[in-house]
């Protein structure tokens, strides 16, 4: 048989993108009583669409921020779900004009719900005509140019806007400000993605035992979507080399093919604290020296690897650069070299000073 041609691996590719993101949806909660994890923010939330219900008005708007995955647009459509009403969503780097957001206001119906994501990068023009819009329930339309320009005040419906955003200190004051109910969802605990992981499995029809989903849940990052995703790959590695049936063996299998290691590095995790520690003997080294030495933009290795292996204890962001840390050369296999032992002295870290001859 011979090799697929490129064009067959890009739509096989995109296949499975689709496949993902439909199990993604699918995997979804509808209601707040089904959302695990977040137990204060899940109470406040409660409280705020309970209080709106018994009013008969619409609730406060909502901003939900927090790392990628944790829950964020669930929340949103399920807020939409408990109201009973539709849900609108856009995307703030998809509004580059104020026109195309009073487009999207003035189609609202009444108590409709307002989804923006990444609502940290609205253009300017746009914040600013949606500061009137959350306020007051209305736009200004302006119709000409120059001194014959006319301003039309456009009455909007009363509606509920939910803004996510994974970077709440680019968000402006007066934005903030404009909110009713701020909330800030945390990475999740592995107890609570095991609770998470047997729902999936539920829904998916996945023969899953519970040291294995403690398995999995504990390589997540404390991540619902990532626990999600790497259940949907180690059933497809049970179903294609096992019986099925996904047990720890089989979990620890296919995490292995899939390049997730016992404390939840990925490739290009490891690639990171391979280059720190290997050539550069700990750091401190700058962003894009790493970048260049992985292969991959700087604000890929910024934002997708670094958050976690600083949370983890693996990396240290200084104003001279990266520092891997003593637990970072141990994951690698490496000792600290005595280069490692000056910067990371200065950083207050203990035992890494080795001995002098």
């Amino acid at each position: 048989m011979s090799d697929a041609s490129g064009d067959e691996v890009s739509v096989l590719a995109a296949a499975a993108a689709d496949d993902d993101r439909a199990a993604d949806v699918a995997l979804r909660p509808r209601r707040l009583a089904d959302f695990v994890g977040q137990p204060r923010v899940r109470d406040q939330l409660s409280l705020l669409l309970e209080a709106a219900m018994l009013h008969q008005r619409t609730p406060d708007h909502v901003l939900l921020s927090g790392p990628p995955g944790l829950g964020k647009t669930t929340l949103a459509m399920i807020i939409a779900a408990e109201l009973g009403t539709p849900i609108r969503v856009a995307s703030g780097p998809a509004i580059q004009h104020a026109g195309d957001l009073a487009s999207i206001l003035s189609g609202l119906g009444d108590g409709e719900v307002l989804f923006l994501d990444e609502v940290h990068r609205l253009a300017r023009p746009a914040e600013e005509m949606l500061y009137l819009a959350m306020e007051d329930f209305r736009v200004d339309v302006v119709v000409g140019k120059g001194p014959g320009a006319t301003v039309i005040p456009l009455q909007l419906p009363r509606f509920t806007l939910v803004g996510a955003t994974t970077r709440a200190g680019l968000l402006t004051g007066p934005l903030r400000d404009r909110f009713g109910f701020t909330a800030h969802l945390d990475f999740y605990d592995a107890d609570d993605l095991v609770i998470v992981l047997r729902r999936s499995a539920a829904l998916l029809g996945v023969a899953l035992d519970e040291p294995a989903a403690v398995e999995i849940a504990r390589r997540s990052r404390g991540t619902p979507r990532i626990a999600n995703r790497l259940l949907r790959r180690v059933r497809d590695y049970a179903a294609v080399r096992a019986d099925g049936r996904v047990d720890l063996g089989v979990a620890r299998q296919a995490l292995r093919v899939y390049d997730v290691d016992e404390r939840g590095l990925d490739r290009l995790d490891r690639q990171v604290l391979d280059a720190l520690c290997g050539r550069y003997a700990g750091g401190p080294v700058g962003l894009s020296t790493i970048a260049v030495a992985v292969g991959e933009e700087p604000d890929t290795v910024e934002e997708v690897s670094e958050p976690f292996l600083v949370r983890e204890g693996l990396l240290i962001r200084t104003p001279r650069g990266r520092v891997a840390t003593p637990a970072a050369f141990a994951h690698v296999g490496m000792t600290v070299p005595v280069d490692a032992a000056a910067p990371m002295l200065d950083l207050g870290l203990p035992g890494t000073m080795p001995d002098r001859p």
